[in-house]
Parts: structure tokens; C-alpha cells; sequence
């Protein structure tokens, strides 16, 4: 594993969000559900368009180089009132949470979010945030793999790819 658990399920979820369609509050809590989001929730079409904007925020960390991200990282920190925390809840083993139960959604999303930047920039791994390499897509992804090799996201990108390849030699080796 390369970061603890909870980064590596911060920068997934975070990832999954900027890639989802988020359009309306039923679509917030579709995804919401699945990755166990815990805190206030408001269910309203101001908590949607507060997450939306910060899933806007959050995709500049896929095309910062360090010293952005570390600018963002800090700034997301301040602005969400960031106090680190050791917490154990809900079957996890202790892990970070550094905004009050309380806090709007957006805010512990983008807290929770730089929080995983911080290991990130720390163990200087910041090029395993990257964007699909599908000509056609603009998701983002982060590469966990032990040897740096996921290039595309998980909406069939590379399985298209593969696809395309596969078709472009069969016919470069038939006769014209």
C-alpha cells in the first residue's frame, strides 16, 4: 500500500466525484451512498451546487505541479477551518478527520480531499493523479498501481482503446 487506507480512499472517492454526474441532489446521494460519507447533510439544491463547485476546486489539484497543489492543499485547509483528528467510527480503524461532524458537505469534502494531498505532495507522488489518456476523455484517475502503469479511467476507456489497437493492426496486416 502505498498511502494509508484513508488517503487512498480519499483520493478514489474524490477522483470518483469529479468524474460523476452530479446534476441533482438525487444523484449527490446516489453517489454519496456507496463510499459512506458520515456528518450533516442538507439535501438540497445549495449543497449540491457547493459540491459541484468544489469538484471544480478539486480537479486543479490533476494539473498542479507541487507548488500549486501545496498552495491549494493549504488554502482548502484554511477555508474549511481544518483541526486534524484521530478518529475510529463505523468498522474503521483510527483515521483522519479534520472538520466537525457539522461542517457542510463541501467543506469535508475538499478538507478531507487536501488532507490526502498532503501525503501526496509529502511522498512526492503527485504524477499519480492523471487524466485519461482516452483522446476522447477528460476523467481523472489516480494510479495506484505498484508500477505507475493505469493510463486510462474506469469508464471502458481502455478497454476501447485496447479495442481500437487490436482493429488498426488486424488491418494493417490484411492484404489491400
Amino acid at each position: 500500500m502505498l498511502f494509508a487506507h484513508d488517503t487512498e480512499v480519499a483520493l478514489v472517492a474524490t477522483a470518483a466525484m469529479i468524474n460523476a454526474d452530479l446534476s441533482d441532489v438525487a444523484a449527490l446521494d446516489a453517489f454519496l451512498d456507496p463510499w459512506g460519507w458520515t456528518g450533516a447533510r442538507a439535501h438540497d439544491d445549495a449543497e449540491l451546487a457547493a459540491v459541484q463547485a468544489a469538484c471544480v476546486r478539486m480537479r486543479e489539484f490533476w494539473n498542479a505541479d507541487e507548488d500549486a497543489a501545496v498552495e491549494l492543499a493549504n488554502a482548502l485547509l484554511r477555508e474549511g477551518g481544518a483541526l486534524p483528528q484521530l478518529l475510529r467510527h463505523d468498522g474503521w480503524d483510527y483515521h483522519l478527520h479534520a472538520t466537525p461532524p457539522d461542517a457542510s458537505l463541501d467543506v469535508r469534502m475538499t478538507v478531507e480531499t487536501a488532507m490526502a494531498m498532503i501525503d501526496v505532495i509529502r511522498l512526492q507522488q503527485l504524477d499519480r493523479l492523471r487524466i485519461c489518456a482516452a483522446d476522447d476523455c477528460d476523467a481523472v484517475l489516480v494510479d495506484l498501481s505498484k508500477n505507475r502503469s493505469r493510463r486510462f479511467c474506469e469508464g471502458g476507456c481502455g478497454n476501447r482503446g485496447n479495442v481500437a489497437a487490436y482493429r488498426a493492426r488486424r488491418a494493417a496486416r490484411q492484404p489491400g
